[in-house]
């Protein structure tokens, strides 16, 4: 029986995280991409009611219904003993950070020290360990490894052996998951006014580059070839279009020296 309820619940927690995996939208952020803190978030609710619900279902299965959650002897037993607080730890970090998290980059989009352009290729989970310019973040990275171990840890106690309930877990390992998260959030609140690049396209012989936090007067480098100055129109930046043979990546400098991160830049046909 017990075999028949961890496998009839591994089955709805894999569905869950496979619907979520091919259509992302809970998860994304006001920009359009995947957020890391919304993600981390999920997944601790997601795992959290799965295993309370596999909990319900072995009651029921077995026939012990309320007499399962409330054991006689001493209190602090059950299968809910170690909900709180290392399960209700786990849980409320992420939330902490997420709902931090968004006040920062609130903050900091409505002082103008950050960026957010909405991007227009579909979500895809990379993001959450990704910059805005789609180059891997260290921080963003370590965030969501740690929480990852810390999920599998529990996921496979609990999976082992259903019966006990909730598995105990050492108290430190909110420091798994709260050590990153600050990280992650002193990252999001230093200030970064670099020009982002989301995409691009060329309308007749002209380049547009689309992003945010382009200056009035930025400049342009494609490969190694000389900077050119680009024209600020609607939030766009516009110049000739560079003509190059191969792949190549396009750069834009702002006139106090700030750099985007470097976008890839195909052959002119």
């Amino acid at each position: 029986m017990k075999l028949i309820i961890t496998v009839l619940g591994a089955l709805a927690l894999a569905g869950t995280a496979l619907v979520v995996w091919r259509r992302p939208a809970v998860v994304t952020g006001r920009d359009g991409r995947v957020s890391t803190s919304l993600t981390l978030a999920f997944a601790w609710t997601a795992i959290l009611v799965w295993m309370l619900l596999v909990l319900l279902g072995y009651a029921v299965a077995t026939g012990r219904g309320l007499a399962y959650f409330t054991p006689p002897g001493a209190a602090g037993t059950g299968p809910l003993a170690a909900l709180s607080p290392t399960y209700l730890e786990l849980l409320g970090g992420p939330f902490v950070a997420m709902i931090a998290a968004k006040a920062v980059v609130g903050g900091r989009l409505k002082s103008g020290s950050m960026t957010k352009a909405p991007s227009g290729a579909p979500a895809r989970f990379r993001e959450a360990i990704s910059n805005d310019a789609g180059r891997p973040d260290l921080l963003d990275l370590q965030y969501v490894l740690f929480n990852a171990v810390a999920m599998l840890y529990v996921v496979v106690l609990f999976a082992m052996d259903v019966a006990p309930g909730l598995p105990r877990l050492p108290d430190e390992i909110w420091l798994l998951t709260a050590a990153p998260a600050a990280a992650y959030l002193a990252n999001k609140a230093t200030p970064r006014p670099n020009p982002v690049v989301t995409g691009i396209s060329r309308q007749g012989e002209s380049l547009v580059i689309e992003g945010g936090g382009f200056p009035e007067h930025a400049q342009v480098s494609v490969g190694t070839g000389e900077p050119v100055p680009a024209h600020l129109e609607n939030g766009r930046l516009l110049l000739p279009a560079p003509r190059t043979e191969t792949p190549t990546t396009l750069v834009v400098t702002t006139p106090t020296g700030l750099r985007s991160e470097p976008f890839p830049y195909p052959p002119t046909s």
